[in-house]
């Protein structure tokens, strides 16, 4: 198939990783993908490092241009189908692909659970322009159909998949020892951590708030992402007197290792969830972990089962479980491997890329 992927997003973030990493994965399986992104977005500079094929297009905000650089691309770039991801690139390709006499059919991923607005424009968008749905959770397509009326034969839940060959348990002590002086963390600390954009609804601040009620001078806590409430998240680690107790590391091309590094993951999420592909490379690493029921994440993060799941943005409760993990080896034990064994049988990227492949070949097969 020939499948162009959109997104005009400027951000950095799971959406824009399981983008990129979908697209590597369909064009080792030959498959022809090509990207289009506003030059400014950071996706557009890490495909090219990855050597995805990807054009710039004035396509950052709804505006007429935007539709019009769209339509003259497609005009002279025929493609099997898009893959729409974000709002504004969702509405340039269908507004384009309007005024095309038979222009390719259009599938959207809906990554987030942020509420979809209920308006005729709306409806037209998703159930008419859109040939298929693609939801990262069951309770996202769900909400989809509950709130919005979309039909349901044309929504299709596709949870990230993780390279299983690269998010690995690491073999024993010493390995994990080593990972942690290569990464300047400290060797005599239980290490909490956190892997995310640093966004508002991910929770950081109430991560920090029950890290720092633990009261434990044998703990440290990683947080590695970038993004808007860094600024704000460094005035509450040095506010509460934590500056050598946190490691803020910024964002890494590679969090493996921070992973393999860490005892103990946490998720405090509190909106606009699917299943976070940070919760399942943390599970593929075969880490306790700690979270909510934000979104879909209760598809995965099952109480008691594979992790702990406490209320959303209550630090008390987090700090609680936090305690527990750090107090009782055997539950960390039991967790992290449960764990394990939900990434490895459900959640390779391989399991994504069939029912991608699926989810396309339905749409071109209705188009026909």
């Amino acid at each position: 198939m020939n499948i162009v992927h959109t997104e005009n997003s400027c951000g950095w973030g799971g959406q824009e990783i399981r983008i990129l990493n979908e697209m590597a994965g369909m064009m080792a399986r030959g498959h022809t993908l090509h990207l289009l992104a506003p030059r400014e977005a950071r996706i557009y500079d890490e495909a090219v490092k990855r050597n995805i094929p990807v054009t710039a297009l004035n396509m950052a905000k709804k505006r007429p241009a935007g539709v019009l650089a769209m339509r003259a691309w497609l005009s002279t770039h025929p493609v099997d189908l898009i893959n729409t991801h974000s709002s504004t690139d969702s509405w340039l390709a269908a507004l384009a692909c309007a005024t095309l006499a038979n222009p390719p059919p259009l599938v959207r991923t809906r990554h987030i659970s942020a509420p979809v607005p209920r308006n005729a424009a709306t409806r037209w968008l998703y159930a008419r322009a859109t040939r298929s749905i693609v939801t990262t959770g069951e309770a996202l397509k769900e909400q989809l159909v509950r709130d919005n009326g979309f039909p349901a034969a044309n929504i299709v839940s596709v949870p990230t998949g993780i390279d299983l060959a690269r998010y690995a348990p690491v073999a024993d002590a010493a390995a994990k020892a080593a990972i942690r002086a290569r990464l300047g963390l400290p060797a005599d600390k239980r290490l909490i951590g956190i892997v995310a954009t640093l966004r508002s609804w991910k929770g950081h601040r109430y991560l920090i708030d029950a890290f720092a009620q633990l009261q434990r001078d044998d703990t440290h806590l990683v947080i590695v992402g970038d993004g808007p409430q860094r600024a704000a998240l460094e005035q509450i680690t040095a506010a509460g007197n934590l500056a050598g107790r946190v490691t803020l590391a910024g964002n890494q091309a590679d969090v493996v290792p921070w992973l393999q590094a860490l005892d103990i993951f946490a998720l405090p999420s509190y909106a606009n969830e699917g299943v976070p592909q940070a919760i399942l490379q943390a599970f593929a690493c075969g880490l306790p972990v700690v979270t909510t029921a934000a979104g879909a994440i209760p598809e995965v993060a099952r109480d008691e089962d594979t992790a702990l799941v406490v209320p959303m943005e209550n630090a008390p409760a987090l700090s609680a479980a936090l305690a527990r993990l750090l107090d009782d080896p055997a539950l960390r034990a039991r967790l992290g491997a449960a764990a394990l064994a939900r990434a490895r049988a459900n959640h390779g990227i391989d399991a994504m890329l069939d029912r991608m492949e699926a989810v396309f070949r339905s749409a071109l097969t209705k188009s026909s």
